[in-house]
């Protein structure tokens, strides 16, 4: 079989992967005088890799991602609290598979956001669902929602991914009705899900923001033994970086 008649194979198949990859492996294997299984495995191992991309890719685009952060960018210089063996707690996803929630606490600016999205990024790479909202994004949703009948499919929606990041909670204060769904996404994600809530607020001081105190309690409950909890304090990285681009023009 000629080259062009397996490349056209390959095309016709949808083996986008091989046939990517099919003149770099012909010409590696010719001037390497691999085998022939070699040859093969290379291929299998292109069209894998081809497909698990395209996987993370489209499980990249379903989190709703508002930027693509990574673990290795995230700036230590910075005067803050957290450390890398906190990172390499969350890099490891391990609270993903004990399906524990994670609660970010910090001031503006300390780089919760950052490190949340970064978190759900890796986990996309690593198979995982992730769904990403701010909380103000979470409760416009919840209300229509509510007003067009759609509150169950939207809980469920809500239930499904393996990661949920709620950003922002505390901004705004939670109606009875609005606490209550909380409670109920986080008891419908109790079972193997993590959820992940990035807030200036420590757990004690969530009854501020929740105005039905058993309901509070309840969410609090849910949280509090079960979470983890990284507190970062320091120095806005906004801040950190706007000196560092100052000290760059300086030097120019």
């Amino acid at each position: 079989m000629s080259t062009a008649i397996a490349k056209n194979l390959m095309a016709e198949m949808k083996l986008l992967g091989m046939f990517g990859a099919f003149d770099d492996t012909v010409a590696s294997a010719t001037r390497d005088q691999v085998s022939y299984t070699e040859f093969i495995d290379a291929l299998l191992q292109a069209e894998a890799d081809y497909r698990q991309e395209r996987k993370a890719g489209y499980r990249i685009k379903a989190a709703k991602f508002t930027l693509r952060p990574a673990f290795e960018d995230i700036d230590f210089t910075a005067s803050r609290s957290i450390s890398k063996a906190q990172i390499k707690e969350l890099y490891s996803l391990q609270w993903m598979s004990e399906g524990r929630p994670v609660l970010l606490i910090g001031q503006t600016g300390v780089g919760k956001t950052f490190i949340a999205q970064a978190a759900g990024l890796h986990a996309c790479a690593c198979g995982k669902s992730v769904l990403y909202m701010t909380v103000t994004t979470w409760l416009e949703n919840l209300a229509l929602a509510r007003s067009s009948g759609t509150y169950l499919r939207y809980r469920d929606k809500l239930a499904r991914p393996d990661l949920l990041i709620l950003d922002d909670f505390g901004m705004r204060k939670l109606s009875s009705t609005e606490a209550q769904d909380l409670c109920e996404i986080l008891e419908e994600r109790s079972l193997g899900k993590s959820t992940m809530f990035t807030t200036q607020l420590p757990l004690a001081h969530w009854a501020e923001v929740i105005a039905d105190p058993v309901i509070s309690d309840a969410i609090r409950d849910r949280l509090e033994h079960a979470a983890l909890t990284i507190d970062i304090t320091g120095e806005s990285y906004r801040g950190v970086k706007a000196r560092k681009l100052a000290s760059k023009k300086h030097v120019a």
